[in-house]
């Protein structure tokens, strides 16, 4: 039992590791080469490829694969582009072409993403054929994925790799290693065919077919529109707090001269409150511990707004802890909750489902918007031979604030569950 938790949080540790590489930095990189205009795009993509691939990843690994090996797979893909990525930033000639890169980084992206949900099925097949309890067992080893995200985001800030492709390099690195690590892992069997199937389950579409059950439905809907929340912060936190070096004040403080560090508070934040889910979880349900994650965003954004790297240092730092409620609260128990809801041949599925409401749909949604209303109401500098980007910050930190609070409130009035 023990070794088996280890092993699954040596998973997660490898899993988060690969993103954390470049995840929070990847702005600044974007910035210095000449396009940060366009880092709004480079975190849609995340969103865009989780509309359909962790599905369609998620139905391979229930139907035909098992999970632990395509979880090896995909990340051998997404290790080889992100290697390709790095090599075309560093060696481009003239200036990098847009497109080029954006297309190597997509289609890394693009076999990552459903790694998230794949790790999860991995671990809840696993604790299950233990006889564990995941609400109890999988929080803590959950855990471990956090401390290796913030462990790469240490080792990227303090090597200097905030801004170049050094970030995707370290990356690539970690997700072969879990390539190799997958082979390992316990087996995950993919559904037995019992009897004829019909086209719908045999491309393992019924997941879909939740969306018949009202909970359900609006559990995917409100995930969808708060998951407009999850990435803004991850591709515009670095940018913001770095662009303070254009003012003197500023310029030497810890905050802008290690952004990922700070930054990093959040996931250490969330080593604490993923440990809170399952008592929560219990005591609260399903719907409060959503309703504190929707206003721990807004409390995020809204400190974001008023703060600063001198004597409002406070305010960001208080930004950070709070991160570990927005995030875990949302993104841990949610992905409990469609367990304990889905028919356990459609799980892998389900899980791909709901990575497409959050990460898919709403991300790529709040992103876009995200990147529009930043490009309105802030402009670029250049600092030496550092790019900046500068302007009315707060204004967009409030308004993000804003919408999370609405969807706050309307989650409270509609959604009403059945208690587990």
């Amino acid at each position: 039992m023990k070794n088996l938790k280890v092993r699954l949080a040596l998973m997660n540790f490898l899993e988060f590791a690969v993103w954390g590489a470049y995840l929070t930095c990847m702005g600044r990189y974007l910035g210095n080469i000449g396009i940060g205009t366009e880092i709004g795009y480079f975190y849609s993509m995340q969103g865009v490829v989780s509309i359909f691939m962790p599905a369609i990843i998620g139905i391979v690994a229930d139907r035909w694969i098992p999970a632990q090996k395509m979880l090896g797979i995909c990340h051998l893909v997404a290790a080889v582009f992100m290697i390709l990525t790095a090599w075309y930033g560093a060696t481009a000639e003239g200036g990098v072409d847009f497109a080029t890169i954006f297309t190597l980084y997509s289609i890394s992206v693009a076999f990552y993403m459903p790694t998230l949900a794949l790790s999860n099925s991995v671990a809840y097949t696993a604790l299950r054929k233990a006889g564990m309890d995941t609400v109890k067992d999988f929080p803590p080893i959950r855990v471990f994925g956090t401390v290796g995200f913030i462990l790469t985001m240490w080792f990227v800030d303090i090597m200097g790799f905030q801004t170049n492709q050094w970030q995707f390099v370290t990356s690539a690195v970690i997700g072969i290693i879990l390539f190799l690590y997958s082979f390992t892992l316990p087996d995950c069997p993919v559904a037995k065919e019992e009897r004829h199937r019909s086209l719908s389950e045999a491309f393992g579409l019924q997941a879909f077919a939740l969306f018949r059950q009202r909970q359900l439905a609006l559990f995917f809907i409100f995930s969808m529109l708060l998951g407009v929340s999850l990435q803004i912060t991850n591709g515009y936190a670095n940018p913001f707090i770095s662009s303070f070096a254009s003012q003197a004040e500023y310029a030497g403080t810890f905050g802008v001269q290690h952004a990922n560090i700070l930054i990093s508070l959040s996931q250490i934040s969330e080593t604490f409150c993923i440990l809170l889910i399952p008592f929560c979880m219990k005591r609260f349900g399903i719907k409060n511990v959503m309703l504190i994650a929707m206003f721990a965003w807004v409390l995020r954004f809204g400190l974001f707004g008023m703060g600063n790297p001198g004597g409002g240092v406070w305010m960001f730092i208080l930004s950070m802890i709070v991160y570990g409620v927005a995030f875990d609260f949302f993104n841990v128990s949610g992905s409990l909750f469609v367990d304990q809801n889905t028919a356990p041949e459609i799980r892998s599925s389900a899980q791909g489902l709901f990575m497409l409401m959050t990460n898919g749909i709403g991300g790529t949604v709040g992103v876009i918007v995200a990147q529009e209303i930043i490009n309105a109401y802030t402009y670029g500098v250049t600092v030496g031979d550092d790019f900046f980007t500068v302007g009315e910050w707060s204004t967009c930190w409030f308004i993000f604030a804003s919408y999370a609070l609405v969807v706050g409130v309307v989650f409270a009035l509609v959604f009403h569950p059945k208690k587990q």
